[in-house]
């Protein structure tokens, strides 16, 4: 194994909460277990805290674009904070984001001679097709996106649906799936403290109970599920349906549910960062009904399935991938008639869902200790491939100015030691 830490950058990191935050955050935790020690480099976000971390924490300048984006935008030209990562023992770049901490990701590239691997985890055409109108920006923009993904010495991915939704987009190379871990043990949570965690809602025990983990946006399948809950509250059947995160959507998402008239069987919990009791959610819940076809891995899918949850899921979507319909998940057609069908069917059927659950939790759970003992594998190979020149040289244009930057910023910290240097003497 070559000396050296891993380099983590994505562009957020806690306080904000998603998946790809949560996948940061345990290659943290367990690369060090298998070898490696690491680094996070991130954007600077108000109220941070990263002292309790028993790694370095790298914060760059950004803007606070939380309030319209729901995150920070980092500034990956920032001099100060590219010379003190260069400084750093680094064996490998791992970005997490193919913007922004891909930007600065090439840039220590270029400066320090390392291999950088990308980790592919969303469907960005889809993120910049939401945020921008204008059809020529988001071509411009998704051209940008392949380039930077096209750069990488190695492309990994979550699941071959998103290998095969960047080549829909130009990408021309390989990839090599990589899964992500869960961090919940495998099991259920305890009855007294699910009861403790639920007792203030409203949540009979003869009334089934479905689950939606996961920011409050409407390409997640939302709607889906408010037009299917409201179909079966027209037959007056009883359900209650929780929906556990936040995001951009969801004062419309909750006024759309008004508007349906189903907002007394809709309990919106709001965001959950213990993850004991998210888990009591998993555990309390019948059913997890994740219709999402813009996620490319359904990391709380796993979640679900450690604690005997299973999933009702659209059939070809990512999140469905390595499923097995009937057995340790329940697949449907992504329109409602499929959905409430299939919520009708498993009302009367808990026994059966807690079979399915029990499936997924022996044959789709991984734990995050074996999916980064996977990852340190090849982080291995990549840097063999990369010190035996297997990997070809990057000479685009981008790369280009990256570089007459590096080797700009270099010359200028050059001047700085020898003037310091000077004034000392």
């Amino acid at each position: 194994m070559t000396s050296g830490e891993i380099c983590l950058l994505n562009d957020s990191f806690p306080p904000l909460i998603d998946g790809v935050v949560n996948v940061v955050v345990n290659y943290a935790r367990y690369l060090p277990e298998n070898g490696y020690p690491v680094s996070v480099v991130t954007p600077e976000c108000p109220g941070s805290d990263d002292s309790p971390y028993p790694y370095d924490v790298i914060r760059y300048p950004s803007l606070d674009l939380r309030k319209s984006l729901g995150y920070t935008a980092g500034n990956p030209f920032s001099i100060p904070s590219q010379n003190s990562i260069v400084k750093r023992d680094i064996a490998l770049l791992h970005s997490h984001c193919p913007i922004m901490s891909n930007i600065l990701a090439r840039q220590i590239r270029q400066r320090m001679n390392l291999p950088l691997v990308l980790t592919y985890h969303t469907k960005f055409d889809l993120d910049i097709a939401n945020a921008v109108r204008s059809r020529l920006v988001q071509e411009s923009a998704i051209h940008a996106l392949v380039e930077s993904v096209s750069s990488c010495d190695e492309l990994w991915v979550v699941s071959n649906g998103a290998g095969e939704n960047i080549r829909s987009l130009g990408y021309e190379g390989d990839w090599v799936v990589m899964e992500n871990g869960v961090d919940l043990p495998r099991g259920r949570a305890a009855d007294e403290t699910v009861e403790t965690v639920t007792a203030d809602w409203d949540l009979p025990r003869d009334v089934p109970v479905f689950l939606f983990v996961g920011r409050l946006m409407w390409y997640k399948g939302i709607r889906l599920i408010l037009e299917a809950l409201a179909a079966l509250s027209s037959q007056d059947l009883d359900y209650r349906m929780v929906f556990v995160g936040d995001g951009m959507d969801a004062s419309g998402i909750k006024a759309y549910a008004k508007e349906l008239k189903i907002t007394p069987k809709c309990l919106f919990v709001g965001p959950v960062r213990d993850r004991e009791i998210l888990r009591c959610w998993y555990t309390r819940a019948d059913l997890m009904v994740f219709p999402s076809t813009f996620d490319t891995n359904g990391l709380v899918v796993r979640e679900a399935a450690a604690c005997g949850l299973p999933s009702v899921l659209v059939r070809g979507s990512c999140a469905a991938e390595g499923v097995k319909g009937g057995v340790n998940a329940l697949l449907v057609e992504e329109d409602v008639a499929s959905l409430a069908v299939c919520l009708t069917r498993f009302l009367e059927r808990r026994d059966e869902l807690r079979r399915i659950g029990e499936n997924a939790c022996s044959e789709l759970y991984i734990s995050w200790e074996n999916a980064v003992k996977k990852a340190s594998e090849r982080y291995g190979v990549v840097i063999d491939n990369f010190l035996s020149g297997k990997y070809p040289r990057r000479h685009d244009l981008t790369d280009s100015v990256f570089m007459l930057q590096a080797s700009t910023l270099d010359t200028a910290q050059k001047i700085h030691d020898h003037l310091r240097l000077r004034r000392r003497h």
